[in-house]
């Protein structure tokens, strides 16, 4: 993919975010305070920015996209995204609150459909979709493919589709956290100039444009945003890697969201030197805290109250500690 063509893709991405997110400023659906959390400083902070960085990846993944197929492709999985994050994060029932995959599929399984249900089972198939949509069913030498064969690989692709749109949102905990970790993946895909490349270029163009009130805590992603955020990262994966890194990259994605039932990942970055550096910059400085605190599993930030200054149970950073993404729930509001 030429240069040119991944530069009009970062550009458009980021051009779209920015106008979006001023539209939506304006005149925001249903009224600001549908979209506003307030976190541990007691500032309000609007989730808006998840549904403008949504439209500049939709916009980046099309003009980048090498074929009619890889936009289809790229626009199922980015939307479903941010669609079915956007739903959880308006509609969620804050009352009671299920943690991480293991409680939303428990539920699923007594038969109860949270919101975090169904983004498990939107995302995941919306995933298989742009999966079997981006997959071909000739090799490169222009013979057909078994169908075994080609079943097996939409299977892998969709499943890294789905996982990298709750790893991202399992990472949303902190000012920025998200926006970084996206550009650090979506970096050498785009310098490699594969499928994947606009797409990926894309997402360096919406994070440059969101990446200054993320980092402020004026705006946050939330499920709609990172959700889209990782479903566009892994379906660039899809369209550029040849399938052993599709497989490696599941794996990765997969024990990564894995050990997060267990570890929390504030705590791992903030014993890494190089991480916790890389996670802190441009962040604004945070006042200490007393108290025992489980970063990654305390909600800090809740829908904003006339009455209340701050949120019940807020964490260091006012970012929610759910850790919940495509097979959870709730937001990720700081």
């Amino acid at each position: 993919m030429s240069v040119l063509r991944r530069a009009a893709a970062a550009v458009v991405a980021g051009g779209v975010t920015a106008v979006v997110r001023g539209v939506l400023d304006m005149s925001p659906p249903g009224g600001a305070a549908r979209w506003t959390r307030t976190n541990h400083r007691g500032e309000p902070v609007s989730m808006l920015e998840g549904p403008a960085v949504a439209a500049g990846l939709l916009a980046g993944g099309i003009v980048g996209a090498p074929s009619a197929r890889a936009a289809v492709a790229l626009t199922v999985a980015t939307g479903a995204g941010a669609a079915f994050g956007v739903i959880d994060d308006l509609t969620e029932d804050t009352e009671v609150r299920r943690k991480g995959l293991r409680g939303h599929l428990g539920a699923l399984s007594r038969g109860e459909l949270t919101t975090g249900g169904l983004k498990v089972l939107g995302i995941g198939a919306a995933s298989l979709v742009a999966a079997a949509v981006a997959t071909p069913v000739r090799d490169a030498s222009g013979a057909r493919r078994s169908a075994a064969g080609w079943a097996v690989d939409v299977a892998v692709s969709g499943a890294l589709v789905a996982a990298s749109a709750n790893l991202l949102n399992l990472l949303d905990l902190r000012p920025g956290r998200a926006l970084k970790a996206a550009s650090l993946v979506a970096a050498p895909l785009a310098v490699a100039g594969g499928a994947g490349a606009g797409a990926a270029a894309g997402v360096l163009g919406t994070a440059g444009a969101a990446g200054e009130q993320d980092l402020a805590e004026h705006d946050m992603l939330g499920d709609g945003g990172a959700n889209a955020l990782g479903a566009t990262l892994g379906t660039a994966l899809v369209l550029a890697a040849p399938r052993p890194v599709r497989w490696a990259a599941l794996g990765v994605v997969t024990a990564l969201t894995l050990a997060s039932e267990k570890v929390s990942f504030t705590q791992v970055i903030e014993r890494t030197p190089v991480l916790r550096e890389i996670d802190a910059w441009g962040r604004r400085p945070v006042a200490a805290t007393t108290g025992p605190a489980a970063p990654d599993e305390v909600p800090d930030a809740e829908p904003a109250s006339p009455t209340s200054g701050t949120a019940a149970g807020a964490g260091p950073d006012g970012r929610d500690g759910t850790g919940e993404g495509a097979a959870s729930s709730t937001t990720g509001p700081r």
